[in-house]
């Protein structure tokens, strides 16, 4: 009983190591997996590195070729066009239960996420914004406190963080999603969970069309 339980852990944190590593970028999309190597590196047996494998590959951020091996999914522009706008309806989703749940002292947490996002906005630091716009995107799933809602959010999202936060690299990008951010926060405080609804799903897919024109721009420029 002992034995099974120490393998089981061992396969969860090897799984959660390259989690980490896919959506750090340190494995970025497209990259192939060398089983042995990386094994090696993590300090584990082959057993419960090809256990973690199996996982990622169910939840979608690997896949696995017969004969070729196994590779950090790339996600296609057929794959965004699918999973934003799903995407986009999940959080808003969020947005329009959370109107209604959060407490004041909810709201000025939320408020002061807002204010490190704007100033990083400002500073143009692509990073640190990333950072705390994550943070408010979970704030706000919190606090709609619906599990099942939280499930397919957490899903699909680190799916999408396959392509991480490179639509923030197209220019003024940054700018247009704060202005949306702030929106949808002013809708929330005003418990105006409608208006939150549509905010965030705009929100949402301009993401996607901020990739789509990115896209377009480095074919141009290639």
């Amino acid at each position: 009983m002992s034995l099974k339980v120490v393998k089981t852990a061992l396969y969860v944190e090897v799984t959660e190591q390259l989690r980490s590593m896919i959506a750090g970028g340190v494995l970025s999309p497209g990259t192939w997996i060398d089983e042995q190597k990386l094994a090696e590196q993590l300090g584990v047996s082959r057993t419960p590195f090809r256990e973690a494998i199996r996982i990622l590959a169910s939840e979608g951020l690997l896949r696995i070729e017969p004969r070729r091996g196994c590779y950090v999914t790339e996600l296609t522009e057929k794959d965004l066009d699918e999973i934003f706008p799903l995407m986009a309806m999940l959080e808003g989703r969020c947005a329009f239960e959370a109107s209604s749940k959060a407490s004041d002292q909810d709201l000025n947490a939320l408020e002061m996420l807002h204010k490190k996002l704007k100033a990083y906005a400002k500073d143009k630091d692509i990073d640190r914004y990333y950072a705390t716009n994550r943070e408010i995107h979970l704030a706000i799933q919190h606090l709609a406190g619906n599990e099942w809602l939280t499930q397919m959010v957490h899903d699909l999202r680190r799916i999408l963080n396959l392509s991480r936060h490179r639509s923030l690299h197209h220019r003024g990008r940054i700018e247009e999603s704060c202005k949306e951010h702030m929106a949808v926060f002013e809708a929330l405080k005003a418990r105006d969970g409608k208006k939150a609804e549509i905010l965030m799903k705009d929100h949402i897919q301009n993401q996607r069309e901020a990739l789509r024109q990115l896209k377009s721009e480095q074919r141009l420029t290639a």
